[in-house]
């Protein structure tokens, strides 16, 4: 049978992820130093695991209501309004997904349709092109340069804005790049929103992730644009929860039973246990929060300075755990850099194209791994990059 006929155009239409296709080629090895993929090396908090034992202990294994436990959704309301400055309806603002990555597709089927445009700034996630395509929309990715600290300019989104123009996704700090925004680019960013009508999808999974003097500011904080944005958190990053699959939305009412709508007839709701556990996280979390990211950035000022020691430009970034080596006066494309150096080194890196035509000439590092291995696959890459001549 030509299966090729029965596969939606959608689906058929988006590339495999280019983060998975190389990781691939490293399962069996057991020589690797990964630096690829985007995932705390720290165990959840005992604290938090206990929690999650605990409500099996006590048998609590039924389903939620769709929008999650209203005990997770009123301290997740709690949490937004003191830490991103955004005051949240728990009873009809806050929708508990599996994961962000569930509430990213929630938002984006729930705003577009066919032929809408959604503009994204690039190098990305992996999963915005793929998630608007997918959606029925139409992706508009907006490039972004090492020079600006890959950070987005309201010059550079306002050049790409069209009457079709839906919806902007936003991610900062960002992944893979570190990049963060200035709070004067964001509210010309906001500006722009307003005059053209936009919808803002505020991914901001990272945000309690920033470095040196930087404070983080979200867009819904910004006059004007609460009520038109979705903001997307949750507990995979600075909690080190990725396996609890756990994240939220908050918008206003009307977005939120939009998405509410799609959940409740695919996922239904999410695992009851992962919402234990993330209660017991934004009560008592916070202080093992702050000390994994202080070591996060402490291997951050590492891997930049022993990069740019051995000659290989990086820039610092301001937030994530990911460094963005700048590989192109090596001769190489990022693909073969990459193969290269995991065929002589046994070191792991994602190729910067897998996030997008502008992160060719790049290489994504994740230094959230352990100090030792981060210290020998700096080692590895200088080794490498001194065969390159």
């Amino acid at each position: 049978m030509d299966y090729s006929s029965k596969i939606s155009r959608q689906v058929a239409a988006v590339p495999r992820s280019g983060i998975r296709d190389f990781f691939d080629l490293v399962q069996g090895r057991n020589d690797v130093i990964s630096l690829g993929v985007g995932e705390p090396d720290y165990a959840a908090p005992w604290h938090i695991r206990e929690a999650a034992i605990y409500s099996l202990e006590r048998g609590q294994t039924s389903y939620t209501a769709n929008l999650g436990l209203m005990s997770l959704r009123r301290k997740i309301a709690d949490y937004a309004g003191g830490f991103f400055g955004v005051d949240y309806d728990p009873g009809c603002e806050v929708l508990v997904t599996v994961g962000v990555s569930e509430a990213l597709d929630l938002a984006l089927r729930s705003l577009l349709n066919p032929g809408d445009e959604v503009v994204y700034h690039e190098p990305c996630y992996v999963s915005y092109m793929p998630g608007a395509v997918m959606a029925h929309g139409i992706p508009v990715p907006v490039a972004t340069s090492k020079e600006d600290g890959f950070s987005l300019k309201p010059d550079a989104l306002a050049a790409a804005l069209t009457p079709r123009s839906r919806v902007l996704i936003l991610n900062f700090p960002t992944n893979p790049t570190g990049g963060v925004v200035t709070e004067e680019d964001l509210v010309g960013i906001g500006r722009l929103c307003v005059e053209h009508d936009l919808i803002v999808i505020s991914d901001e999974i990272y945000s309690e992730l920033r470095y040196d003097a930087g404070k983080h500011v979200s867009i819904a904080s910004l006059p004007g644009m609460r009520e038109r944005t979705i903001l997307l958190h949750g507990f995979s990053k600075a909690f080190a929860m990725t396996g609890f699959r756990l994240g939220y939305a908050c918008a206003p009412a009307p977005l939120t039973e939009a998405m509410m709508k799609i959940h409740q007839y695919s996922m239904l709701c999410a695992p009851i246990t992962s919402q234990a556990a993330a209660l017991e996280a934004l009560e008592n979390g916070a202080a093992a929060v702050e000390r994994m990211r202080a070591s996060y950035h402490e291997r951050r000022d590492f891997v930049v300075q022993r990069f740019n020691e051995i000659g290989v430009d990086c820039h610092s970034p301001g937030g994530a755990f990911y460094v963005f080596p700048d590989v192109r006066a090596l001769g190489l494309s990022s693909q073969k850099f990459a193969m290269g150096l995991l065929d002589t080194e046994g070191v792991a890196a994602v190729p910067g194209d897998a996030f997008g035509p502008s992160g060719e000439g790049f290489l994504r590092c994740c230094y959230a791994t352990a100090f030792d291995q981060l210290k020998e696959a700096m080692v590895r890459i200088e080794r490498y990059v001194g065969t390159l001549g």
